[in-house]
């Protein structure tokens, strides 16, 4: 970088390289799985190009079924960035068969992306967040992706690190405008490092309160602000949970006095309503993907702040 840029707002330096690159037009195609990784994506792509979206508007990854739209996207694409097959199961077969040129880039393995093993069961125990594997490109030994919970968009941490990736995995599909993912990546961390500490700060007053999920999709949102999470209603949200299952529930919340149960905008409300039912807990909505939320690099931290709030509004009242 010249030396007189250094002295600029990064803003400013962003918008210089843009205009002096001659091959925005042939800048690469992009498609990404999820709004939460559509929106990191879009981050550092920004002012160069927008990724091309799959799952999109309220729709799940737990329960997607690919379109012919999609199919088409995927075999235009260069790059498709995901979470793994893991969580985004319908997309492993059509990457195979439908995007032979594109560059697949599994975000649960970029590197510094720390993994949480996934809790068993509807009903943990306090702050039981399984155990750590600081991510480089394996985990530990005997470690697999199917223990861990994935997604872990929902550690500020990991989404640093995400865009870490996506910047390198850009720069090295598209060197000519390299320079740019460079400067738009590092806006993006300085923003995650803000949205971080707002969220911390508003989280401390009800980080010991006990609360209950639709499904175990927060595990790295607790983890990473001390919040008290002590069970969750279904294990697979794509099966309604068992007579067994809501009953374990129940007796959690009723033992614990747990102060909240929490749905999800993409599945059955109606379940929530059966489990607070008798009991002292309110209800509140969670969505850790931005269901209702614009596509786009204002998602991510629209995203992060409305299951603050959620947490908040519901728990301290």
């Amino acid at each position: 970088m010249r030396p007189v840029m250094r002295h600029l707002p990064p803003s400013v330096v962003a918008a210089i390289l843009l205009a002096a690159s001659p091959a925005l037009a042939d800048a690469p195609k992009v498609v990404a799985s999820i709004k939460p990784v559509h929106s990191l994506v879009a981050a550092v792509m920004e002012g160069v190009a927008e990724p091309a979206l799959i799952v999109r508007g309220a729709a799940s990854p737990h329960t997607y079924a690919m379109k012919p739209s999609d199919a088409k996207a995927l075999a235009a694409a260069d790059l498709v960035f995901w979470v793994g097959p893991e969580l985004e199961s319908f997309l492993d077969k059509p990457l195979k068969a439908n995007a032979k040129k594109a560059t697949s880039v599994e975000l649960l393995e970029a590197p510094g992306v720390t993994l949480l093993d996934a809790r068993e069961g509807g009903a943990w125990e306090a702050h039981d967040h399984g155990h750590k594997h600081d991510h480089g490109h394996a985990h530990g030994e005997g470690h697999g992706h199917e223990e861990v919970n994935t997604h872990v968009w929902l550690d500020p941490a990991n989404a640093r690190a995400m865009v870490a990736a996506i910047a390198e995995a850009l720069s090295a599909k598209d060197p000519a405008n390299a320079a740019a993912y460079t400067v738009n990546a590092g806006r993006t961390a300085r923003s995650i490092d803000a949205l971080d500490a707002e969220l911390k700060a508003a989280l401390a007053p009800v980080a010991g309160k006990p609360f209950v999920v639709f499904h175990d999709a927060y595990q790295y949102f607790e983890a990473h602000y001390g919040l008290n999470g002590v069970g969750a209603i279904t294990v697979n949200p794509e099966r309604r949970p068992s007579a067994k299952r809501l009953s374990e529930i129940r007796a959690r919340i009723t033992g614990l006095g747990a102060a909240c149960v929490f749905a999800e905008p993409q599945f059955e409300p109606a379940l929530v309503d059966t489990i607070v039912d008798g009991t002292r807990a309110k209800k509140g909505v969670l969505d850790p993907e931005g269901a209702e939320l614009k596509d786009g690099p204002g998602l991510y931290p629209a995203l992060m702040r409305g299951i603050a709030a959620s947490l908040k509004d519901c728990l301290g009242s």
